[in-house]
């Protein structure tokens, strides 16, 4: 009679599996080359990025696609350690190449585009505005004007 394998009868299924290991850091190659060429997507064809920073042509793209990846992996590699979770460690992988993906678009649109117009009114000519505006006004300062509504209740 064949004799065949089995646990024994008071065995739970985490005992079964606890040899089995699971490691979600480092990626695998097969990984990596998938972030590679989702950044060559993202960089050279038309999407909310390219809207606003204009697309990087396929060339250029597998360029900083390459270089991207390879700085994000090389800055999460070296905040891994033995205790932190893969997890982390990939999270601080994809923010890494979401950072520098967009100061990549940033600073090449930054190249290629005009300077950008300077703004009608900033923060710091606003009170002179508000100051212009009321200078031949005879109403109330706006400070008063609360402090008379609150008298009156």
């Amino acid at each position: 009679m064949a004799e065949t394998e089995q646990s024994p009868p008071n065995a739970t299924v985490s005992d079964k599996y606890s040899k089995v290991s699971f490691s979600i850091w480092p990626p695998t190659d097969r990984t990596r080359e998938a972030v590679k060429n989702r950044l060559i997507e993202t960089l050279s064809s038309p999407s909310i990025l390219s809207k606003r920073y204009g697309t990087v042509s396929r060339d250029e793209a597998v360029e900083a696609a390459n270089l991207i990846e390879q700085e994000a992996f090389e800055v999460a590699g070296k905040a891994a350690s033995t205790n932190e979770d893969g997890i982390e460690i990939l999270q601080v992988y994809s923010k890494e190449i979401s950072k520098r993906m967009l100061e990549t678009v940033k600073a090449r649109s930054g190249e290629s585009a005009p300077a950008p117009a300077p703004e009608t009114a900033t923060e710091t000519d606003e009170p002179h505005k508000a100051e212009e505006e009321d200078a031949g006004s005879t109403a109330p300062p706006q400070s008063e004007k609360t402090e008379s509504v609150a008298d009156d209740e």
